[in-house]
């Protein structure tokens, strides 16, 4: 049977029941009963045939029915109730739990009406009007009952059960109406039934009433079951189970109304009563309800304040959207800026956002259920609607499928000019009480993302049709040439910009009559393989003669397109790369050849040599491998500058290379450091020869600005014998190198095995010295600096030793150049500073103040170049707690021809703070004298060998004393260094030298000797 005819069919039965209600009081029993159970009926028929998505509210409005016609039947029937024990009170809780049981399927409804939306608003709305009512019941139904109810009698439990039943539902009801009712006439129906239950109730509860109302309370609980079946077999009842499609207003004119009257319920109260009776009755429990009214009405006033913040929020967010949307220029910035927006629009809410673009690709049908859901979206327009994800797009339902609630919103522009006005759909899918307040939002940022899209097609549009004219435009003025040849390789068309790249039109000529004739099989047989259907080819060069019979390189592209209409042949782009190929040529030279000397780089060499070693082994001939290291090499820089030096090293190369075969190598492996690869010999003599010729060649002097300048060269050697691998090779002839280097330079030495074992001692006693470092296995000791004239010391020279654990105690001439190499030197200066600065400072704690003596450490070129150095100090003297006169540093000769600016000015620095600047070992770094006056300095050390000659030769005394009396006229201090005996002293005190040092007064000892060595009033020396 249709819905339709059973509805019409039980309003008829209704109708004829309620008739025979009026008219045959005596019949109203079975009447009722048979009503309650057409109304059963009807709604597990509507139930089946509607089916609802949740069927538990139904059901309980079917057993409320059953409860409520069932207990009033048998309520009314005495002798019944009097005759079975127990009947009584089962026949009045079944009619008291007719009304949570109404209550329990209004709430019911209202849960799924807001798909669980936390609306707290209509929840205070409704408790709001529940505490008004309650005042009003309590006043004028519940309180005049109780003074004089009977508890234990059936009836005034009834009296008293029916005003608070109708409290509850009256809560549910109210609660019921806030949520958005709209389009959903079954809930118009049931709101209906159930008030007329109340106005019935209150009929029968209120004394006055019941004449009043006498045309509705004649007819007892007929209308609500009537209303309940018609609900239930209306075409909507699957709507109340089902989110609502618009979410509630937060706060119009009804519900302010109605909040308005329970708010005033309580005042009302009180004036009657003290207009009735002259003073209020109850007055505490007015006080609780009126109090509880205001504080639901404060809550509600936060809730729309919350409400407003997120409103602004969303307006924010859509206004930031709209921006992006603008600066879109595709559809995946288009969907990255919507999801933003709808991340903004609901904050720390788990969901997710599908974009659908395209409903359908162009000639394609859609099917009939996708052609229906597009003429619905159609008619909609930007209309957002909640459905089940189930009932979503397939592919946007995948993707969404971990909610059950999906928003969906059609993209729609109406007047669209390109065409059908859906553009897409915007699905998000989320927690269902988050979008029931999202829907409005959603439309306005639909609304604009349809915009978007819109602006972005018909930009592709305008692209689209204006591509034609660029394609012209670029092909006639591209540096390109592009050809069509056809099947007898005869050149079709000729882009504009064959002529000045060819030097004249091809049209006509044939392809290979263009190409050099060396190349011409192989541009055969490209051609041959593209028409085959090889592919294209690419990227293929080919040598030809452009204007003024010039060679041009070329590089070729094919395509056939012989099956395309518009061209009909082979597309041949051509691309004058001559200049690329020559500078690709240059770089690959620069790549594997040294850019100062043009010979092979390290790079180079090692491949060479790897290829030398390869036919080494397959024709049985010997290679040797040569490393030529520069003797003294950075004196030449430090003394006349990197661009002489620079001068050097190329006249150097000449020399290497032509002192080579024609088969061997030369190559330049960085800095002073050269290399040589021997090959194609059968005797390890010939290697030993090549060796000989070099440094026959480098012997002779080397003119550089005119200027003669010698070139010592050391050279490693090894051969294949010794070793069969390129790595092993070039570590034998370093090593070899180094011998070479230690036997006294400018000659050769080959690899012998000893010489590993001298390595591994190096490195052995590398990694020592970086142990002792990090453990502080150093010592200082202190060798006094005399004054010549008293014999009084008047300072020390702090002089580091190396505690080894088993070899013990080491000079520095053992370690100090490993330290250099190793960078290690930084932080052992670094202790040797703090440590004497230390000593110092315990000395001069000690000692009377006309004895302060002072501390001399030398100091490494490599601590100069270290940022921070004067800071350094300043912090050692700081910390030591010592004058900067008590420190005197001394410094190597070679650093002072250095034009190292920087170092001059800590230099200065240091020396302005009161730190004295010695040049230790003067005399041996070919320095001139008057670099003196233009460098902070303060003292002059004399070196060691000027002092051991001067006693028996008249040239070197001269020597001396000329140093003594510029340093005198330079205001600089002088220390003689080594004085051994008597007559050193005797000497340089008569030539005027201050102060001295060596062994003739003291030996180097440590921090305490030397203390008591300052103390001992005795001579210095017998």
């Amino acid at each position: 049977m249709p819905t339709r005819v059973a509805a019409a069919l039980f309003g008829v039965w209704m109708a004829a029941q309620g008739a025979a209600f009026w008219l045959l009081p005596a019949w109203q029993d079975p009447i009722r009963l048979a009503a309650g159970f057409a109304t059963v009926v009807a709604v597990l028929f509507g139930m089946r045939r509607r089916r609802p998505a949740r069927t538990g509210p139904w059901q309980l409005l079917a057993l409320a029915v059953a409860l409520s016609a069932v207990g009033k039947t048998v309520h009314d029937v005495p002798l019944a109730v009097q005759s079975v024990p127990l009947l009584a009170p089962a026949v009045t809780l079944a009619l008291l739990a007719v009304y949570p049981t109404l209550a329990g399927a209004l709430v019911m409804f209202v849960r799924y009406r807001t798909g669980g939306s936390r609306d707290r608003g209509g929840l205070i709305d409704a408790l709001t009007v529940t505490a008004g009512a309650a005042l009003l019941s309590w006043t004028f139904v519940l309180s005049p009952q109780l003074r004089d109810a009977d508890l234990t009698s059936t009836a005034d439990l009834l009296a008293i059960g029916y005003p608070i039943g109708d409290l509850l539902l009256l809560a549910a009801l109210t609660r019921l109406w806030t949520v958005s009712n709209r389009r959903v006439p079954a809930g118009f129906v049931l709101v209906a039934g159930v008030f007329a239950m109340l106005v019935v109730d209150l009929a029968h509860s209120v004394p006055g009433l019941e004449h009043v109302l006498a045309a509705l309370s004649t007819f007892g609980r007929l209308p609500l079951y009537a209303a309940i079946g018609l609900a239930a077999l209306h075409g909507s009842m699957h709507a109340l189970t089902q989110p609502a499609a618009t979410p509630p207003a937060d706060l119009d004119r009804k519900r302010l109304l109605l909040l308005g009257v329970a708010s005033l319920v309580g005042p009302a109260v009180l004036l009657v009563q003290v207009g009735l009776k002259g003073r209020p009755l109850d007055l505490s429990v007015v006080a609780v309800l009126c109090g509880l009214t205001f504080l639901l009405v404060l809550a509600r006033t936060a809730g729309i304040m919350g409400s407003q913040r997120l409103a602004t929020a969303r307006e924010r967010g859509l206004r930031e959207a709209s921006a992006d949307l603008v600066s879109a220029t595709d559809a995946d910035e288009v969907a990255d800026a919507t999801r933003r927006a709808v991340a903004q629009l609901l904050p720390d809410v788990p969901h997710r956002v599908v974009l659908a673009m395209a409903v359908a690709e162009p000639g394609e049908s859609l099917s009939a259920e996708a052609a229906a859901q597009a003429a619905e979206d159609r008619a909609s327009g930007t209309s957002a609607r909640l459905l089940p994800t189930r009932d979503v797009d397939w592919a946007a339902a995948v993707r969404l499928n971990q909610y059950k609630m999906v928003l969906r919103c059609p993209l729609v522009l109406q007047d669209r000019p390109t065409g059908d006005p859906l553009v897409g759909v915007l699905h998000v899918g989320g927690p269902a009480w988050a979008l029931v307040g999202l829907q409005r939002s959603l439309e306005v940022l639909a609304t604009q993302v349809a915009l978007a899209m819109e602006r972005i097609a018909l930009s592709e549009e305008v692209i689209r049709r204006n591509s034609e004219t660029y394609f012209r435009t670029l092909v006639q003025n591209t540096s390109d040439v592009i050809l069509i040849v056809d099947e007898e390789d005869r050149v079709r068309y000729a882009s504009p910009s064959a002529r000045p790249v060819l030097g004249g039109d091809p049209v006509g000529v044939r392809l290979p009559d263009i190409i050099n004739p060396a190349d011409r099989d192989r541009l055969h047989e490209v051609l041959a393989g593209v028409r085959f259907g090889r592919g294209p080819a690419q990227g293929i060069d080919f040598r030809a003669l452009g204007r003024h019979d010039s060679e041009l390189m070329l590089e070729m592209h094919v395509r056939d397109l012989r099956a395309d209409q518009t061209v009909s042949g082979l597309v041949i782009t051509l691309r004058d790369v001559t200049e690329r190929r020559r500078l690709e040529r240059d770089l690959t030279h620069q790549a594997f050849h040294d850019s100062l000397t043009g010979l092979a780089n390290r790079v180079l060499f090692a491949d060479r040599l790897e290829h030398a070693l390869a036919r080494g082994t397959r024709d049985g001939t010997l290679v040797g491998v040569l490393f030529i290291d520069l003797d003294d090499f950075k004196v030449v820089n430090d003394t006349l500058g990197h661009a002489v030096g620079d001068q050097l090293l190329v006249a150097v190369a000449q020399r290497i290379g032509g002192a080579l075969r024609a088969d061997d190598t030369a190559a330049r492996l960085g800095g002073d450091e050269f290399a040589a690869l021997i090959e194609n010999v059968q005797d390890p003599a010939a290697v030993e020869e090549a060796a000989e010729r070099i440094l026959a060649a480098l012997a002779e002097p080397i003119l550089v600005d005119g200027e003669p300048l010698q070139a010592v060269a050391s050279i490693g050697i090894t051969t294949t014998p010794e070793a069969d691998n390129a790595d092993e090779l070039l570590r034998q002839a370093d090593l070899a190198l180094y011998v070479a280097k230690g036997a006294g330079k400018n000659r050769w030495r080959r690899y012998q095995t000893h010489l590993h074992g001298a390595m591994v001692e190096r490195l052995e006693l590398r990694s020592a010295l970086d142990h002792a470092v990090n453990e502080g296995h150093f010592l200082l000791q202190y060798q006094p600096i005399v004054d010549l004239n008293t014999d009084e010391a008047a300072g020390f020279e702090a002089l580091v030793r190396w505690h080894h654990p088993a070899r013990g105690v080491i000079a520095p001439d053992q370690f100090i150049e490993v330290a250099e190499e190793s960078g290690l030197i930084i932080p052992m200066g670094r202790w040797v500073l703090d440590e004497a600065l230390h000593t110092v400072a315990q000395w001069r704690r000690v000692l009377p103040r006309a004895r302060q003596p002072y501390v001399s450490v030398n100091v490494s070129v490599r601590q100069f170049r270290q940022k921070g150095f004067v800071d350094q100090v300043r912090a050692s003297l700081d910390y030591a707690g010592v004058p900067p006169q008590a420190l005197m540093l001394e410094i190597t000769e070679t650093l002072l021809m250095r034009d190292d600016e920087e170092i001059w000015a800590d230099l200065a620095v240091l020396q302005d703070l009161g730190v004295r600047i010695a040049i230790d070992d003067f005399g041996t770094g070919y320095s001139s004298l008057g670099y003196l006056r233009q460098r902070p300095i303060d003292v002059l050390k004399i070196d060691k060998t000027f002092i051991d000659d001067m006693v028996g030769s008249e040239q070197q005394l001269a020597l001396v004393s000329g140093i003594v009396s510029l340093a005198q006229t330079l205001n600089l201090t002088v220390v003689a260094e080594g004085i051994e005996d008597a007559s050193h002293r005797d000497i340089l005190q008569r030539l005027g030298c201050p102060l001295g040092q060596g062994y003739y007064f003291s030996s180097p000892v440590g921090p305490t000797e030397a203390l008591s060595w300052l103390t001992d009033s005795r001579a210095v020396a017998a």
